[in-house]
């Protein structure tokens, strides 16, 4: 299994953030570049304790399906998403949110592990950890950007 941990810092306070990283529409514009869209569950607006997403979206030219559901939840403080269906083996992603600097600190903490075996194991060290790590990289400087620039 790999864990990796990003920090962002974000010019918004904790709620916006928290807010905004649950929010379905939001993710589908940060994520355009893989044609990724809710088609089951909530597939728009903020999601909450409990509900569940079913994403569709491209990676390495595969479309790929996973769903998610929101296992846990503080606002403004943390939330987690699990997969409860999809093409990993085990996809967990707390997302921890702490006031710093005017702004918000956030760490997304992103515990992974691929299917079969030693050939999976290989994936997620040369693929896998570069990959998602550029993909949440990416949505959080969506996330911190200005409304009008979106």
């Amino acid at each position: 299994m790999v864990c990796l941990e990003i920090t962002t810092l974000l010019p918004i306070s904790c709620e916006q953030a928290f807010d905004l990283s649950l929010d379905v529409d939001l993710h589908m514009s940060s994520m355009a570049q893989s044609k990724e869209r809710a088609i089951a569950g909530v597939t728009s607006g903020r999601m909450a304790l409990g509900d569940e997403v079913t994403w569709r979206a491209w990676h390495f030219g595969v479309p790929w399906r996973m769903t998610s559901r929101i296992t846990e939840y503080d606002r403004p403080r943390w939330f987690v998403d699990e997969q409860s269906r999809g093409p990993f083996a085990r996809f967990r992603h707390d997302h921890l949110f702490e006031g710093a600097d005017g702004g918000t600190r956030m760490l997304d903490r992103i515990e992974f592990a691929a299917p079969l075996g030693w050939l999976g194991l290989a994936v997620e060290r040369l693929v896998l950890t570069r990959y998602l790590t550029g993909l949440i990289k990416e949505r959080n400087l969506y996330l911190g950007a200005p409304a009008t620039s979106r």
